[in-house]
């Protein structure tokens, strides 16, 4: 009869590694840093967090560093984030905040890379994104959105947009559609790079073709609802159309 090579646990060690393990969890959940607050929303909104672990968020729900914020059908929603900045995200929209580290005294430490994985959004740069323009960015499957301190609009489509209106009445294209309203952005991927400035429109078929100026007739503005895209006592706004000519997307 062979020996046993390995004695059984005891019961008290096994409490104890399930303690240890606990406080890995505790000790690497406290290193994610708190990234913003949900300030304003209308439908249902889910955030998944990095363990994979989800909770319905609400009004005054913060977000963390690792999270993914989705929003259901005809959920519209408002974040700001610790910096000052604002992003509102529109239905049927994934938005991964890879990365977020934002403190008034360390600029040299400031880093936001989020992803967004499908959808569309409205962003108003905070502090972070004027005083580090090059460590606040926005991933998509197209390209990559660096910030310059500016009001955007992004929208990814990946035969989901057939909803959405146009001046022609087609279908929008899949692919990244983009919008300045202040600013600039620089959006660059394998095939190369291209700035957009205030009032510019662009596009971005896919990683392997170069992003282009598109005229604002056929240009997509993301626009957002009134109840979340304005603060009630004034102060900036996320998403409000300004030239009925441009194709708006709500």
């Amino acid at each position: 009869m062979k020996a046993n090579r390995h004695p059984p646990v005891s019961r008290s060690s096994a409490i104890n590694w399930m303690i240890f393990l606990a406080g890995l969890l505790m000790a690497s959940s406290a290193l994610a840093q708190t990234a913003g607050t949900v300030t304003h929303l209308s439908g249902i909104l889910v955030d998944v967090k990095a363990d994979g672990t989800s909770k319905l968020l609400s009004v005054g729900s913060i977000v963390d560093e690792g999270d993914t914020i989705e929003t259901r059908k005809d959920t519209y929603t408002r974040i700001k984030f610790n910096d000052g900045g604002e992003l509102v995200l529109r239905p049927d929209s994934q938005l991964t905040i890879n990365s977020y580290h934002f403190k008034p005294d360390e600029p040299a430490k400031d880093n936001m890379l989020l992803s967004l994985i499908k959808g569309g959004l409205r962003s108003v740069t905070g502090l972070l994104g004027k005083r580090n323009p090059k460590k606040e960015k926005v991933d998509t499957v197209t390209a990559t959105v660096g910030i310059r301190g500016t009001h955007f609009g992004l929208l990814m489509c990946q035969n989901d947009c057939g909803d959405i209106p146009t001046v022609s009445g087609r279908v929008p294209a899949n692919g990244l559609h983009l919008d300045v309203a202040a600013g600039a952005i620089l959006v660059s991927n394998r095939a190369g790079q291209q700035i957009f400035t205030a009032g510019q429109f662009g596009f971005v078929a896919n990683a392997a073709t170069l992003p282009i100026i598109v005229p604002p007739s056929q240009g997509i503005q993301v626009t957002m609802p009134p109840s979340i895209s304005q603060n009630n006592a004034g102060g900036r706004s996320l998403g409000k159309g300004k030239d009925n000519s441009n194709c708006v997307v709500q």
